[in-house]
C-alpha cells in the first residue's frame, strides 16, 4: 500500500496512538509511515508538536498500581493489626507500597496527648483518582512555583543537565518538598508544547542541543562502533607480512627519567 497525504491537521487519536506505540518500540518514522500509510512529514509534525516525548497512555492503571479492592483490603487488615509485609503478601504488592499508601492517604487524628492516623479506603481511592487526572498543571510553570521555575531555568542557562539540577534540589532545599522535580519533568517542560513551563530555546543549552527528543533504537539497529573494513582479521596480506615500512609495528618504552625510548 502506498503512502497517502493527510490534509489539514490530523486529529485521529487511533493513528496517533499507534504512531507513538511504534515509535516508542524503536521503529523509525519511515518504517511507521509505510506500515500505517501516513506521510512521513505528518508523523514528523506529530513528533515535533510534543518535542519527541510520547504522551501518557490513556489506558487504565497498570498492575503496579493499587486498585480500590486493594485499598479495602489494606484498610481492613491494617485495622486488624496486620503488618505491612503481611498485607503486601496478601494482595501481591511490595511492603514498601503498603507503607507509602498508608503514609500518603491516612488522615491525622489529633487528641490531647498525641496524633494518630486513620486510613479510610474510599477516601484514599478518591485522592488517588484526583492525583491520576490528566492533564496536570505543569509543576515548573512560573505561576505555580516561581522559585522552582527560576532555579531550574537559571541552571539550564549555565548548561547544567536536567539530572544535575534534579539531584541538586534536595541539597539546596533540604526542608522544602515543594522544591523537588525529576529530570524527566524538566525535559518535558522544555520539549512538550502546551506545557511551556520553560523557554523552548533552552533546548539549545542541553548537551545534546536537540529540539526534539529521539526515540530509543532497538539493539539490533545500533550502528557498530568499529566498521567491518577496519577489523584486524580483514587486513590485507601486504600489511600482515610487514613488507612495507609503513606497516611495521612497535612499542614505545620510556626509561627512567625519560632517558631512553
Amino acid at each position: 500500500m502506498g503512502l497517502v497525504w493527510i490534509k489539514g491537521s490530523p486529529k485521529r487519536s487511533a493513528e496517533r496512538e499507534q504512531f507513538w506505540r511504534m515509535r516508542t518500540a524503536g521503529l523509525r518514522d519511515e518504517e511507521i509511515a509505510q506500515q500505517i500509510s501516513i506521510h512521513p512529514s505528518t508523523l514528523d509534525g506529530w513528533a515535533r508538536a510534543r518535542g519527541g516525548v510520547a504522551p501518557r497512555p490513556k489506558s487504565g492503571p497498570s498492575g503496579r498500581f493499587l486498585t480500590e479492592d486493594d485499598r479495602i483490603t489494606i484498610g481492613l487488615r491494617h485495622a486488624a493489626g496486620a503488618t505491612n509485609a503481611e498485607i503486601a503478601a496478601e494482595i501481591g504488592k511490595h511492603p514498601s507500597t503498603i507503607g507509602r499508601e498508608l503514609k500518603r492517604n491516612s488522615d491525622p487524628l489529633r487528641s490531647a496527648t498525641n496524633v494518630t492516623r486513620s486510613y479510610h479506603p474510599k477516601r484514599a481511592q478518591r485522592r488517588a483518582d484526583v492525583r491520576a487526572e490528566r492533564p496536570k498543571t505543569g509543576k515548573l510553570r512560573a505561576d505555580v512555583n516561581p522559585e522552582l521555575h527560576d532555579y531550574v531555568q537559571a541552571r539550564l542557562t549555565l548548561r547544567w543537565s536536567p539530572e544535575q539540577i534534579a539531584k541538586s534540589l534536595p541539597m539546596a532545599f533540604p526542608d522544602r518538598l515543594d522544591m523537588r522535580v525529576s529530570h524527566e519533568t524538566i525535559y518535558q517542560a522544555i520539549y512538550v508544547q502546551g506545557r511551556g513551563a520553560l523557554r523552548r530555546e533552552l533546548a539549545s543549552c542541553l548537551r545534546t542541543g536537540r529540539a526534539v527528543r529521539r526515540p530509543k533504537r532497538r539493539s539490533d539497529e545500533r550502528r557498530p562502533r568499529v566498521p567491518a573494513e577496519l577489523l584486524i582479521s580483514e587486513r590485507p596480506a601486504e600489511v600482515t607480512d610487514r613488507s612495507v615500512p609503513g606497516h611495521w609495528e612497535g612499542d614505545l618504552i620510556v626509561g627512567a627519567n625519560n632517558g631512553s625510548a
